[in-house]
């Protein structure tokens, strides 16, 4: 065992050593540094230090393994690897990128597990699994504590067929922030083209209405796994999956026009696709079908609108805490699928994870027209029927309300998330294991949200958004292989990067000379 080897290689002395070794060159290369918040900056570096306690062994290549949901802190979940690696890949992309590869390394390892897994419902392709483990396979539970009624219901979240979208998100992500163009080729495309393949066999064609729909699936909201006095499982076009689904199709149909010819056949021949599958994906990508009402709300599946609405008011008198109304309905007999409720953003996560405009390109290809504050409009319908039954739902809330404006809300939704594991504010659940995903994602939030820097395209954008009671935010990022360092103050910026680069903020470029501070005003 070479693990054992190196523990018997090693002393006391040696371990220190490479611990202080460790977390120094920790907080050179990814603090975040907050002036003028002392609470936000120790919660900050907590969040840094479970991000690394919980993946700094993967680094070396030597595990099959990737980051659980819950940490390594505690037995929820059982340690299984979920979709919020999502919300942890960018940060380690950034400082760590043998640990990002190793996270998508552990999806490829086990793709044959989600071929299997496609086929045995009758798919084609890579389908992942819910909740995955050592092999792979699926570990989603069929039924479900009420800790309310006593009960055990059913559960079907393993119908949330997103984690393989997320996978594929994964993937180009990746190789986009870190420029790992060799993983793209020997790994990434078989993996993308599986996916695609997946999700074309789950599309299924109305020529009547020339669209495609996606029946049987689940999106983020896990309140509704099904529609009400319904013998079958699952729902029709979750808007999530099929605005995703759509943004894949194009952006697999990207990649592949820029790859070299070979790598390409290589490629779908251990896919098991060939060219047509390009053409398949254009029309899908054109034509799934979205539930949009007169007012441009974008229902979050198809029959959303036709659920009734919920006295949330009279639930808070009730109950108080109805962060978890799925259980408060059970409980009274009733069920979550009949209410317009949601636990966490489920139809405008697009927003999270894609820039604004690439979500309206999917919008406008499917051939809906919105009104122009659509999304105002829909981020205030939603989070009027949001509960915040999961911890990263005030994550997403928190970029939206930012990117409207609502700079208030989005800084108590964040401020929330980022002390909800120090002050446990689920009640008990942080004992079971603190929740990753939201850790990396309030690290995204500081520096892309409020720091304003982003890697959209291959020019690192700056357009800051700083909380009124931080008076500067520093922090290193690498991007492409440039290590950028920046300090963002309310009207300055200042920023040095290792090799000569060219840079935006607002609508004005800059030019930065290798190792030289450039300080740029802004309003």
């Amino acid at each position: 065992q070479p693990a054992q080897k190196e523990l018997n290689a090693s002393s006391f002395n040696d371990t220190l050593a490479d611990s202080q070794k460790f977390w120094s060159n920790v907080w050179q290369n990814s603090d975040i540094q907050i002036d003028n918040d002392m609470t936000s900056q120790k919660l900050t570096r907590v969040n840094i230090y479970h991000m690394l306690v919980t993946s700094a062994t993967l680094a070396s290549g030597q595990l099959d393994s990737s980051v659980g949901a819950r940490g390594l802190h505690g037995e929820a979940y059982r340690g299984h690897i979920f979709w919020d690696v999502t919300f942890d890949l960018p940060f380690y992309a950034i400082h760590y990128p043998a640990i990002a590869k190793q996270c998508l390394l552990y999806r490829y390892n086990r793709i044959g597990e989600a071929r299997k897994y496609a086929a045995s419902e009758d798919k084609q392709g890579a389908m992942y699994p819910w909740q995955s483990g050592m092999y792979g396979d699926e570990q989603s539970q069929f039924v479900h504590l009420n800790p309310v009624s006593g009960e055990w219901d059913p559960d079907n979240s393993r119908l949330q067929r997103h984690v393989s979208l997320s996978v594929a998100y994964d993937v180009i992500n990746y190789v986009h922030l870190t420029g790992d163009t060799e993983f793209m080729k020997n790994y990434g495309l078989e993996m993308l083209l599986s996916i695609c393949k997946f999700w074309v066999s789950m599309a299924s064609y109305d020529k009547k209405d020339d669209r495609y729909d996606i029946h049987h699936v689940m999106g983020p909201d896990e309140f509704h796994e099904e529609y009400p006095n319904s013998d079958d499982h699952g729902l029709t076009n979750n808007a999530y999956t099929n605005i995703m689904v759509s943004w894949l199709f194009d952006k697999v149909a990207e990649l592949m026009s820029h790859e070299d010819p070979k790598i390409i056949k290589s490629a779908n021949e251990k896919a098991q696709t060939d060219n047509s599958l390009l053409d398949q994906m254009s029309d899908i990508a054109h034509k799934l079908r979205l539930d949009i009402n007169e007012e441009g709300i974008i229902g979050q599946f198809s029959g959303y609108f036709n659920l009734s609405k919920l006295n949330f008011d009279s639930y808070r008198k009730k109950y108080g805490d109805i962060s978890r109304i799925d259980r408060l309905l059970k409980g009274e007999g009733k069920s979550p699928d009949s209410y317009q409720v949601a636990k966490q953003a489920d139809t405008l996560m697009a927003y999270y994870e894609l820039p604004f405009d690439e979500v309206q390109n999917v919008i406008t290809r499917l051939g809906y027209k919105l009104p122009a504050n659509y999304f105002t409009t829909n981020l205030r319908f939603y989070l009027d029927r949001t509960t915040h039954g999961s911890t990263l739902s005030r994550i997403v809330y928190s970029v939206l309300d930012e990117m409207d404006g609502n700079m208030d809300q989005s800084w108590q939704l964040f401020s929330t998330a980022l002390f909800s594991d120090y002050y446990d504010i689920q009640g008990g659940t942080t004992a079971e294991g603190i929740h990753l995903g939201v850790m990396g994602a309030t690290l995204e939030i500081e520096t892309k949200c409020y720091g304003g820097v982003r890697f959209d395209t291959d020019e690192v954008s700056i357009n800051p958004h700083l909380p009124t009671t931080w008076s500067k935010l520093s922090f290193k990022q690498t991007y492409q292989g440039i290590t950028y360092n920046f300090e963002i103050g309310h009207h300055k910026i200042n920023v040095t990067a290792d090799s000569s680069s060219h840079i935006k903020v607002g609508d004005k470029g800059y030019s930065l000379s290798k190792n030289k501070p450039t300080v740029i005003t802004y309003n």
